[in-house]
């Protein structure tokens, strides 16, 4: 049973009492049950908004999901690899902090994406594979 037939229901027994009807106790049963009646259409009301809420929640969500598989699941493995080292470089000229993998720092330069300032890299390896190619 809903609340609005159970607001109803007890609006019946009410009436089933066969109340004099200038009586002050008939008076303030009556001004209760009407108060129910508005608070039960308010509650109907305020489940169906719930509802309607709901159904976009979820429609949101799916959404989401789609978006975020689609971007994630086109993300191409090969460009990124976990185990990659990343460096940070400070540039000189506005003081911010560049993350740089180790293929720029192999190409020797970029430029900083805040001043575009020139930041070059001179990179001093003593592993056997760099002696063998000097």
């Amino acid at each position: 049973m809903t609340v609005t037939e159970k607001a109803a229901y007890l609006r019946g027994l009410a009436e089933g009492l066969n109340m004099e009807a200038d009586a002050p106790t008939t008076k303030l049963f009556n001004a209760i049950i009407d108060l129910l009646d508005d608070l039960a259409l308010t509650v109907a009301d305020l489940e169906d908004s719930v509802e309607i809420l709901n159904e976009q929640v979820d429609a949101v969500d799916e959404d989401l999901d789609e978006l975020e598989s689609f971007v994630y699941d086109e993300y191409d493995d090969d460009e990124y690899d976990e185990d990659d080292d990343f460096f940070e470089v400070e540039c000189p000229s506005c003081n911010e902090v560049v993350c740089v993998d180790e293929g720029i720092l192999e190409e020797g330069s970029i430029n900083c994406p805040n001043c575009n300032e020139l930041l070059e890299f001179e990179i001093d390896c003593d592993c056997e594979d760099c002696e063998e190619d000097d």
